[in-house]
């Protein structure tokens, strides 16, 4: 197992920094038209090809790593963070702020979490600007993704309310705030770190299928899931069989993510 975590690792820390260094890694640049290469095959001017507009599908495919990268880590952080806020209010507090926080984590947990976002995502405008279609994209997904780290943070948070710090700290003057913000947040720590790093392949996979949908970021601009729209042709895949570099980082990327973090894998079974 050690030696899985250590190639896991590996394969993330390679895709970082690729990511990383798109700028200067990329032969050209992302959005760079070559007319008269229109779906060329792998060359040494075209390590992957070219796609039907002409462009180099490793510098977009670089450019898209780093965005689909940078931004589910962005949205899986912002859900962590609004979880990690609402569990502990609700824990902590209890009464009716427990129970309205209850009845609302078990909304959003009900809620079919690809079609509320397809439902979402379909409201807005579809020639909205690449940046636009980013926020979008991963508001989108911090929006309907906080509700299972808060359920869990806040039955921590709640077993923590009575206990012997807490109501020594308590018995010093210490206010709700502080005792939040100094003594419960620390001890969940290790629960807001699991589910940032179960969610992170969640909102890369999310984003998967809303980029194949065409509901995900818009052109120009690259991400992982447009560029498996392409997918969609299965013909093209027998022809082209390049074209499958985007969906094979993502299941590597994916897939050592589930194997990099130690205790991810109990945290999830328990």
């Amino acid at each position: 197992m050690k030696v899985i975590r250590v190639i896991a690792l590996s394969i993330l820390a390679a895709a970082a920094l690729l990511s990383a260094g798109a700028d200067f890694l990329a032969p050209y640049d992302y959005a760079a038209q070559f007319r008269e290469h229109v779906r060329d095959p792998p060359s040494h001017s075209f390590p992957l090809g070219t796609d039907e507009l002409g462009r180099d599908r490793l510098s977009r495919l670089l450019e898209g790593t780093r965005i689909s990268l940078v931004c589910a880590a962005a949205a899986a952080l912002i859900a962590t963070g609004v979880g990690a806020a609402i569990g502990m209010v609700a824990g902590y507090f209890g009464g009716w702020i427990d129970e309205a926080a209850g009845a609302i984590i078990d909304l959003f947990l009900s809620l079919p979490w690809l079609f509320a976002l397809l439902s979402l995502r379909a409201l807005l405008p579809l020639d909205i600007s690449p940046w636009v279609s980013i926020a979008a994209t991963f508001l989108l997904l911090a929006v309907v993704g906080w509700a299972p780290g808060a359920r869990v943070v806040r039955a921590g948070a709640a077993g923590m309310r009575n206990s012997g710090p807490i109501l020594h700290a308590r018995a010093y003057g210490c206010g709700g705030g502080r005792l939040l913000c100094f003594h419960v947040l620390p001890t969940l720590r290790p629960i807001l770190a699991a589910q940032f790093w179960i969610l992170l392949p969640v909102f890369l996979l999310t984003e998967a299928n809303l980029g194949v949908l065409g509901l995900g970021i818009t052109e120009p601009l690259p991400s992982l899931g447009n560029m498996l729209a392409e997918l969609q042709n299965y013909e093209r895949i027998r022809e082209e069989p390049w074209i499958l570099a985007p969906a094979a980082l993502l299941v590597l990327v994916v897939a050592s993510l589930h194997f990099a973090v130690p205790g991810k894998q109990q945290w999830e079974q328990g």
